[in-house]
């Protein structure tokens, strides 16, 4: 018998390869995705963003939006919610959330203007009542810390409690009543301007310049990021978890504190109703500049630009005397859209 004759086999065509990417192109793509997944990526997204809207404002309205005026008008009206900002950014950067930012400032705004108070103030000092406002609204932080940190309650939960139960305490406390300021020098010195700029914008800088220093050249801006990027990572690591949660949730009713004693000096009054659904503009300012609702990661300057883009945004229907319910629909894109960039990013950093 003849042996089986072997058939030779096709060799197996290799598909052509698509042409491999230049050196170069490759570097210019990953640095062109390393610097829009960057903080200063993000940053620039926000300020042309900005200058969009107040370009926008500028056809639409002219002289009337672009006069030096009405530019400090934009940031006066955006120091109150920026300084409230402020301290929601670290609360969010450490992976938690706080609704009470709000109430409890109504609340700080009406145990400051208390007949009681006033009248100490009026014997020593009006500071008295920045001091007294400033303590209610950090006393309010230190309970949600607490609560959330030592109690095990969700912080969604416990600060809506705390937006509940600030908001009802101010309404007794005031009897439902206004209670108007009495100091004059407190009120001269709040509607006063240095260097002509209103004092209210001096203390947005200042707030923002201390909060960015607070986040990036100290050990608890360090630890509120590792807190916020992995908790239990963190605890392992021998961090203080519960403790520096607490300090988080106090920051923020300190801003609250703040941010109470310049609605007084702009408004003269403080009432239950001073704060109302300022938390959600505080988040979402948070939120469209940069600051990931997860945690971990977040910018103060990001802030800042949030806060100004909404106040521009804001500006720009005012001047235009367009239906306030077109502006919520339209803050409601932006926040819509800041989202779905941070969970494009989000996914990017972890495929890396």
């Amino acid at each position: 018998m003849s042996e089986p004759t072997a058939v030779p086999s096709a060799e197996p065509v290799s598909p052509v390869a698509p042409p491999e990417a230049t050196h170069d192109e490759k570097q210019g793509r990953s640095w062109l995705s390393r610097f829009l997944g960057s903080s200063a990526g993000r940053n620039l997204g926000l300020v042309i963003a900005l200058l969009v809207l107040f370009a926008i404002g500028a056809v639409t309205a002219g002289d009337r939006f672009t006069n030096f005026e009405n530019v400090l008008t934009i940031i006066r009206f955006a120091s109150i919610i920026g300084v409230l900002s402020i301290g929601m950014t670290f609360v969010i950067i450490g992976g938690g959330i706080d609704l009470s930012v709000g109430s409890v400032m109504g609340l700080g705004s009406v145990v400051a203007s208390l007949s009681v108070v006033q009248t100490i103030a009026e014997q020593s000092s009006w500071i008295v009542m920045v001091l007294v406002a400033i303590l209610v609204g950090t006393i309010a932080g230190v309970i949600n810390g607490i609560v959330i940190s030592y109690g095990n309650v969700v912080a969604f939960m416990a600060t809506l409690a705390m937006l509940v139960a600030a908001r009802g305490f101010a309404e007794i406390l005031s009897n439902r009543t206004t209670q108007i300021v009495r100091s004059q020098d407190f009120i001269e010195f709040f509607r006063s301007n240095l260097l002509g700029v209103p004092v209210l914008i001096w203390i947005f800088v200042i707030v923002a310049v201390l909060g960015w220093l607070l986040l990036n050249r100290t050990t608890f801006g360090r630890r509120t990021v590792a807190i916020g990027g992995n908790r239990e990572a963190a605890r392992l690591a021998g961090l203080k978890v519960k403790r520096h949660t607490v300090y988080l949730y106090a920051l923020a009713g300190l801003t609250a504190g703040i941010a109470a004693v310049m609605i007084l000096g702009r408004t003269t009054a403080g009432t239950s109703t001073h704060g109302q659904l300022y938390e959600l503009d505080a988040i979402a300012a948070v939120v469209v500049g940069g600051t990931l609702l997860i945690g971990g990661r977040g910018t103060i300057v990001g802030t800042v630009f949030g806060v100004l883009i909404f106040a521009t945004l804001t500006n720009v229907f005012t001047q235009n005397n367009l239906n306030t319910s077109v502006q919520a629909v339209a803050k409601g894109v932006i926040i819509v859209l800041a989202v779905l960039l941070q969970q494009r990013f989000a996914a990017r950093g972890k495929r890396r």
